[in-house]
């Protein structure tokens, strides 16, 4: 006979968000990922609840996806690849044949281009070309490429609903301009239904739909950026005064989500689950009655400890199945807490198995800790499943419908469990636990260190800073200005998180200069609103501006290769400081790198990083630098990087062929060895003789490389660059978005 269990309540909740990628309220969207997931993602994830008869589903929406929802259906914007998509072939330029060759292959391998003969075809004819040369499709197949790029994106699910759109997957190739129209016509019918049939699903007690801040800008930093920063930060604002702004942001969210809907929200996800006391005192203040956070969060907040074992189960549970309630200056807040395992199954594990056992394997977990709760005092207790719901899908070969399919289906048919909105649990949990203090943190590491704290990311928040002074002064003086209203928006777009979390380390978008380019030109747009000159520093590129050289080389010199410091003529050579801060500083080894030349080599100096040397994480490392070079004046037997990518976003000078290679390794503060190589046909690699370079390691290394070897003759022009990597694994390119370039003179 089966012990009897107590009853579980499991709250699903997914998060949709994309962030602004418009340059103007009414101009071109330039990446195309609002429309993309809302054909993928947002529609189906809601819809499937009419499949049963008790699953219920919380689903949260940012207020700026709805003006991308309304942007491309009522108003029929387009981004570059849907403007790309509906444009005749024949009028394509170079320029617009490369741009669709470096994006529309932007799909996953495994389960978007495979499943689909030419798209496949397509995409290994562009691999074996590799990738430069624009002539390698002719018309038809360019215009074959923007069609199953689009129909790959789309979920499957529409093809029962669409019989003309079944017939356009069915044709497979050969696809017309007016083929590809359509595609574009279907896909705006699509997004058009979101809205309604989200309000549908509503009135009907099958979902329930929260909101965060309009922007999704991180609030704690809004509200206090001295709450959000360890220790001393210099590169920081003191003050950024956005209180304001925080609090605005988050009632026009409410406001929009109520006018959409027509139900105010009664809880609030906070962008990336960041958390302070000054913000749950704020969303009291609005009238917001939960919100939720992280696993992590919690375990601080109340000083316990989660343990989990080898597989990632919970030793015990019960602390994060409870709702807490926190005393705010206003009146109580109800928060709740997501189990931060079940998440990273869903998005990088269970993609890589078949979706029926991945979905029975949840279902076991969630079983498992439903045991545990058999000696709580307490009846109810609550699972919160809280994540990114549109990401995670195209790594699945179905859109992630099986999976969610059959896990719905088996707690549906388990009495012992049940789905719940989380307002209508809240409502009925009369004892929640109190919680006497939150500890301000995010939902990855406890820390805010992913938006602010960081060489780059400060310096954006410095940019933000100084333009919102600028545009408060002139709203002092000049209060009547009509246009006021349009630039106060475009501040608050910049103060959203996506341009934080792509600035810098450790994350890399593969798009990072266009993210840098959109959050500049925001700014600039609110000096336009206002009619008043922006100022020169929002012209130059945030990328560069950490990475480009501290200083130039003012002169040739010939310094001596000793490795000790004290060398004047180094005080000739050009400088990059490499980025410090709290994600960097335990796994950089050089903190500077010197360069220049006399008419003969090329002269390195590398300043090891002291911090790092002298901390246990450098006795585990294997640090190398790879030195990359080429004659910018030659062109011909170039070969590819062959430092290892930790990840698949691969940035735009590691995709650069190059003349040469020299790689250093460090072992214990120590030169071991140095490898000099060079390009030869078919992409690939000679090695070559080291004994004309020269290298010295003291507390610098010193390293003289002769022109001659580098092939690089009288009044050439060498460009190069250098890849840190630790076991052969990259982690950065100095600089990662250009090359430093010598001439060797005459």
């Amino acid at each position: 006979m089966a012990s009897p269990q107590k009853k579980l309540s499991i709250a699903f909740y997914w998060h949709m968000h994309q962030p602004v990628y418009q340059l103007s309220p009414e101009g071109d969207y330039v990446m195309p990922w609002v429309r993309l997931h809302s054909v993928k993602d947002y529609l189906d994830m809601a819809n499937l609840v009419r499949k049963f008869q008790n699953i219920k589903l919380n689903f949260n929406m940012s207020p700026v996806l709805l003006n991308g929802f309304e942007n491309y259906g009522e108003k029929g914007l387009h981004d570059l690849h849907s403007r790309f998509t509906v444009s005749d072939v024949e009028d394509f330029s170079t320029d617009d044949k490369n741009y669709i060759l470096n994006n529309f292959f932007d799909a996953n391998y495994q389960s978007m281009i495979l499943k689909y003969p030419e798209y496949n075809r397509l995409y290994q004819k562009y691999q074996e070309s590799g990738g430069e040369d624009v002539e390698v499709f002719n018309n038809q197949e360019y215009s074959d490429l923007m069609a199953l790029f689009n129909l790959a994106w789309m979920d499957p699910l529409y093809k029962n609903e669409y019989p003309e759109l079944k017939k356009l997957y069915k044709k497979g190739k050969n696809y017309t301009k007016e083929d590809r129209i359509k595609i574009i016509e279907i896909q705006r019918r699509i997004i058009r239904r979101i809205v309604p049939e989200y309000k549908e699903l509503i009135e009907q007690g099958k979902i329930e739909v929260t909101t965060s801040p309009f922007y999704h800008p991180i609030l704690p930093i809004l509200l206090d950026i001295k709450d959000t920063v360890s220790g001393e930060s210099d590169d920081l604002p003191s003050n950024l005064k956005t209180e304001l702004d925080a609090k605005i942001q988050t009632q026009f969210a409410l406001d929009r989500i109520e006018q959409t809907f027509g139900k105010r929200p009664r809880g609030i996800w906070p962008s990336e689950h960041c958390v302070s006391e000054k913000e749950l005192n704020m969303f009291k203040e609005l009238g917001v009655e939960w919100t939720i956070s992280d696993e992590g969060i919690l375990s601080d907040s109340i000083n316990f400890e989660f343990v989990r074992d080898f597989k990632g189960y919970l030793e015990d549970p019960y602390h994060l199945l409870k709702s807490y309630r926190f005393k705010t200056k206003y009146s109580n807040i109800d928060i709740i807490f997501r189990d931060a395992v079940i998440p990273n199954l869903i998005s990088f594990e269970y993609p890589n198995h078949d979706s029926v056992g991945a979905a029975n394997d949840l279902y076991d977990r969630i079983k498992v800790t439903q045991s545990k709760l058999l000696s709580s005092p307490d009846e109810n207790h609550l699972l919160t499943i809280a994540m990114d719901g549109e990401n995670c899908w195209e790594n699945y070969l179905d859109d992630g419908n099986e999976f969610l399919t059959t896990l719905y289906n088996l707690i549906d048919n388990d009495p012992t469990l049940e789905t719940v909105l989380i307002s209508d649990y809240l409502d009925r949990e009369k004892h929640p636990k109190p919680l006497n203090k939150i500890c301000a943190g995010s939902w990855i590491n406890k820390t805010f260190k992913l938006w602010i704290d960081e060489p780059i990311k400060n310096l954006a928040w410095t940019y933000l800073k100084q333009v919102r002074d600028d545009f408060c002064r002139y709203v002092r003086k000049n209060p009547l200005n009509p246009n006021i209203k349009l630039a106060r928006k475009e501040l608050f777009v910049c103060e959203g998180s996506d341009w934080f979390w792509w600035y810098g380390e450790p994350n890399d978008s593969g798009r990072d200069n266009i993210f840098d380019y959109l959050f500049r030109e925001h700014l600039k747009n609110i000096y336009l609103y206002l009619g008043i000159p922006a100022p020169e520093y929002l012209d130059i590129p945030l990328l560069s501006a950490i990475t480009k050289p501290s200083r130039f080389p003012k002169s040739e010199f010939t310094p001596k290769i000793t490795g000790d410091i004290e060398d004047n003529a180094w005080l000739n050579a050009g400088c990059i400081d490499i980025p410090d801060g709290p994600v960097l500083k335990q796994t950089k080894f050089f903190d500077r790198i010197c360069y220049g030349c006399d008419r003969e080599n090329l002269y390195l100096r590398f300043y090891i990083n002291e911090y790092n040397s002298h901390t246990p994480i450098a006795k585990k490392m294997r640090p190398q630098i790879y030195i990359y070079a080429k004659n910018f004046d030659k062109k011909e037997t170039l070969s590819p990087v062959r430092v290892i990518h930790r990840r698949e976003t691969i940035l735009p000078v590691a995709k650069e062929k190059f003349h040469n290679e020299i790689k250093i390794s460090i072992d214990n503060n120590k030169l071991d060895a140095v490898r000099f190589a060079q390009a030869t046909n078919n992409n690939l690699w000679i090695a070559r003789s080291t004994r004309k370079i020269t290298s010295a390691c003291g507390k610098v290394i010193d390293m003289s490389i002769p022109f001659d070897i580098l092939n690089i003759s009288p009044g050439d022009t060498i460009e190069f660059m250098f890849a840190n990597a630790n076991f052969d694994a990259l982690d950065s390119y100095i600089p990662y978005d250009s090359f430093l370039t010598l001439k060797r003179n005459n």
